[in-house]
Parts: C-alpha cells; sequence; structure tokens
C-alpha cells in the first residue's frame, strides 16, 4: 500500500474515513528529474541527521563489537524510516515494523535515536492512504508494548541514560509490579502525540481544499445562471427582431401591393373624377401603412387588431381594383387579442401574395370558416410567368409564407399551402387554421 492518495475510476480519492494528503507525483515524461530530487531534499536532509545521531550512540555505547554493528542497523533503519515517513509513509511504517521485529527476535537493545519514530507515527496519520492511517493507529499500542518486552528481556538501555539515572530507573523496573503498564501507557502517548497532530493536520487540510472546492464550485454555478441568462436576453431578442421584422414585412408589403394595385388601374382612368377617388385611395393606404409601421417600430406589444378587421382588409384589396369573392360560414365567435392579431396578419399575407402574383381578371375567393377553429382560405388564380412551379408544388416558400408558418405555429395553428392545375389553369390556396382560443384557456 502506497503512502500518497490513490484514485479510483472516476477520478476520486480512493478513501473511506480519511481524506489523503497527496504528495507530488513521481517522474513523467514531462517532467524535470532534477525537481524530483529537488523534492527529496528535505526528507534526505532529515535522514542524514537521525543516521548520523544513531551511528553516534553506537559507536559511543558500552558493548561488545558485534553489538555496536546491530545497533548500527537499527540506527540506519530508524533514519530510513524518518526519511520515507513525508513521501512514502506506508513504506516508512513497514520499514520501523522490520527494525523493531529485527530487535525483538535477536534481542537488540533499545536506542535513544528510536525517539525519532514519532515522527513516522506523525507522517502516516498526515500523509499516509486510509489503510496506512488505520494501520499506524494500531501499530502505536502494539509498538509501545513491544518496547516493554525488549525492555524486560535487555534493559532499557539508552533510554535509561535519557531519563538521567540509569539505576535509579532500572531499581524501579525490578521493584514495580505495574512499571509494564506504564511503559505501555508512556510510550503510547509518546507515539500518540505526534499522529494525533498530524491527523488534525490532514483535517485541516482537508477542510481548506473543500472550502476551495465549494468556493470553485459557486463561481461555476454563478457563471453558468449570468450565461444562462445572457442567452435567454439573446434568445428574447432574436425573437423579438424576427417578430418585428414579420410585422413590418406584413404592414409595408401588404400596403405596397395595394397601392401598386391602385396606382396601375389609375393609369388607365379617362375620368378625372375617379381618377382623383384613386389617387386619395392610394393617399389614405400610404397613411395607413405608414401609421402601422410606426405602432409596430414604437410598440413593445403587437396592437389588437379591430373586431372588423378581417372584413376591413378584403374591402381593402377591393378598393385597389382587385375583384374579390367574400364568404363566410358559421358564426363568428370573439378571439383572445393575440390570437385576433394572427389571423389578421396572416390574412394580410395571404391577400398580399394573391395581388401580386395573381391575374387581376379572375377574382380572388376568400373564406372564412367558424368550425371550432377559424379556417381561413384564400385562392386566386396564378398569373402565368416561365419561371413559376410546377403545379402541385411552392416555390421558395419564401419569407412571407415561412413568417405565416410560425406565427401560426406559436399559436398552436397550422399553414398549408398549394398549387393546383384546375380547368387549365393553375390555382394558389393557401389555408390557415387559427385557434379560436388561447392555448391552455
Amino acid at each position: 500500500m502506497l503512502g500518497h492518495a490513490r484514485t479510483d475510476p472516476a477520478g476520486g480519492p480512493d478513501i473511506a474515513a480519511f481524506d489523503t494528503v497527496a504528495p507530488p507525483p513521481g517522474p513523467g515524461p514531462d517532467r524535470d528529474p532534477g525537481a524530483d530530487w529537488q523534492a527529496w531534499v528535505p526528507d534526505l536532509a532529515v535522514a542524514a541527521v537521525v543516521a548520523f545521531l544513531g551511528l553516534f550512540e553506537a559507536a559511543t555505547a558500552w558493548v561488545m563489537p558485534i553489538s555496536r554493528v546491530e545497533l548500527a542497523f537499527v540506527a540506519i533503519g530508524t533514519a530510513a524510516a524518518v526519511g520515507l515517513s513525508r513521501r512514502l509513509p506506508a513504506a516508512a511504517l513497514g520499514l520501523v515494523w522490520a527494525v523493531c521485529g529485527v530487535q525483538l527476535v535477536f534481542g537488540i537493545d533499545l536506542m535513544l535515536v528510536q525517539v525519532t519514530i514519532a515522527a513516522v507515527a506523525f507522517g502516516t496519520a498526515r500523509w499516509g492512504s486510509t489503510a496506512t492511517v488505520w494501520l499506524s493507529a494500531l501499530s502505536i499500542p502494539v509498538a509501545a508494548m513491544i518496547v516493554v518486552v525488549i525492555a524486560n528481556a535487555r534493559g532499557l538501555g539508552g533510554l535509561a541514560d535519557l531519563a538521567g539515572n540509569a539505576s535509579l530507573v532500572e531499581s524501579l523496573r525490578d521493584l514495580s509490579m505495574t512499571w509494564q503498564v506504564t511503559g505501555v501507557l508512556v510510550g503510547t502517548a509518546a507515539l500518540g502525540a505526534p499522529w494525533l497532530a498530524g491527523l488534525a493536520l490532514r483535517y485541516g487540510d482537508r477542510a481548506r481544499r473543500s472550502r476551495v472546492s465549494q468556493q470553485a464550485a459557486e463561481e461555476d454555478t454563478a457563471r453558468a445562471v449570468r450565461e444562462t441568462g445572457q442567452a435567454r436576453e439573446i434568445a428574447r431578442l432574436r425573437e423579438e427582431q424576427a417578430r418585428l421584422a414579420n410585422d413590418v414585412h406584413d404592414v409595408v408589403g401588404h400596403s405596397l401591393a395595394v397601392i401598386l394595385a391602385q396606382a396601375e388601374s389609375a393609369q388607365y382612368l379617362d375620368d378625372p373624377q375617379a381618377l382623383k377617388e384613386t389617387m386619395a385611395k392610394i393617399a389614405t393606404s400610404a397613411r395607413t401603412s405608414l401609421r402601422d409601421v410606426r405602432q409596430v417600430l414604437t410598440d413593445t406589444k403587437q396592437p389588437p387588431a379591430q373586431p372588423a378587421g378581417l372584413e376591413t382588409l378584403v374591402d381593402g384589396v377591393r378598393a385597389s381594383g382587385h375583384e374579390v369573392v367574400s364568404t363566410e360560414i358559421g358564426v363568428p365567435r370573439p378571439m383572445p387579442p393575440e390570437l385576433e392579431v394572427v389571423a389578421f396578419r396572416v390574412l394580410q399575407e395571404m391577400l398580399t401574395n394573391a395581388i401580386k402574383h395573381g391575374r387581376r381578371d379572375v377574382p380572388v375567393h376568400v373564406e372564412r370558416h367558424w368550425e371550432g377553429e377559424l379556417r381561413i382560405e384564400v385562392r386566386n388564380v396564378v398569373a402565368e410567368s416561365p419561371f413559376a412551379a410546377p403545379a402541385g408544388t411552392v416555390a421558395g416558400g419564401g419569407a412571407g409564407l415561412e413568417g405565416m408558418r410560425r406565427r401560426l405555429e406559436s399559436v398552436g395553428g397550422r399553414l398549408d399551402v398549394r398549387r393546383r392545375d384546375e380547368d387549365g389553369r393553375t390555382t394558389f390556396t393557401a389555408t390557415a387554421w387559427v385557434p379560436v382560443r388561447a392555448g391552455g384557456a
């Protein structure tokens, strides 16, 4: 079990009760090997100091030469464990157990330098994996008991010298019956204190990283809210722009078509009075168009059409010189303002197309059917053109048709347009279905 943080397949830390603090990553194709060695410099320096103190203690101990070799082994092993405690805490814990096991098996005396094992206890709690943390916690009382066993068999050695009066410490050991329990408690406290300190720093680091992650998540959420608001505002502006374009197209297109038809018919009039009336109608159509355009550009809401608006449109086309046969079937029903506006604009665009593309010598048929919903049908004979689309199709389907379709679909209606061959003539029929009540009413 390595002493650094592992990750699961989803990328999260492989921990349960504890949050592992990962050391710097190991060598990789994009990393400078010199930087990895530099990261180990503090650990190597600490290990060198512990090794020097341990070897000095072994060299000055009053023991046999062979025992000095054994003590040197303990010193080097302890120094290596201390050096690994930050970067590889699991390996440091295993090395401590190996050294203590050799001491126990071969009866090697305790050494004063082994006090530095407290650094290993700190490192395992601070940087170890979850398993390492739990193993180190269980190891502390076990290690204290091993120390007591070694001391009971071989004496306190350097630890007695540390107390300042070796003979007194040894006498207490021989006379007291509970010194073993006391030793276990003292050893557990000596190792437990740094272990708890490491665990506290571990939790503090986890809390800090949690706050940073929470702050980042809050910033991401705020950014997402801002972007969503901006996207909605852009969509609203585009929708408003499209609505405005459709309104202007319908108003201007219809008015110009009527004015053009009136102007074309005026050139064939010989009666001054009739010509004067026609010019007056052109002026009236222009003023009405200008008023409607101003209203569309200045109002943020669509102006509701008048109850007689549909018939007014038919009368306006008649005034331009086109014959219109208007039929209304069923009993007209009141409609909400928004639906009335849709019906008005759709019929306006249908009549505009009939004026622009229809023959003047054939009447335009307008039918309104009140059958649960309002069905508006405009049929006219198409003026022959070498560029006309084949019968049964609708060429292009320009902005006018697309605008009508969008208007109707926005309120739950629909549009059907088609060309047909009837009695040797090509007719264009546009049919719109407009709900009488708004959705949800």
